[in-house]
């Protein structure tokens, strides 16, 4: 039987970009109660909602290595925001931008810029 302390969160993880909400039980690189896993950035991370084994987990996110928010990423060799991603869209190879270009990923724009889209 799972302990309490399994399931406990240490807080709430929240993408500053899409607002995403999810608790978090863990941040680094080791995730409790994996033999082998080591992430290469510290990540936030819950436990695997979908399974019993103890050993599965999920990342909810980073920090940016290029600007340092936390929001929505993508991991290239490092974990970069989708908006640090589309101002370097260049640096990486056509199957990302492809990807990204079916995802249609909105631009960040100042509030005042929103407010008077057509």
């Amino acid at each position: 039987m799972a302990s309490e302390a399994e399931h406990r969160s240490l807080g709430v993880f929240e993408c500053q970009l899409c607002a995403l909400t999810a608790p978090y039980s863990y941040v680094g690189q080791k995730p409790p109660d994996t033999q082998s896993v080591v992430l290469l950035e510290e990540s936030y991370v819950m436990k695997d909602p979908f399974t019993w084994d103890k050993g599965r987990f999920l990342i909810l996110g980073s920090r940016c290595s290029v600007c340092s928010r936390l929001e929505c990423s993508l991991f290239y060799s490092k974990r970069v925001c989708l908006p640090c991603v589309r101002e370097n869209i260049e640096a990486f190879p056509q199957e990302i931008r492809q990807d990204l270009e079916k995802r249609k990923l909105p631009s960040k724009r100042p509030a005042s810029l929103a407010a008077s889209r057509p």
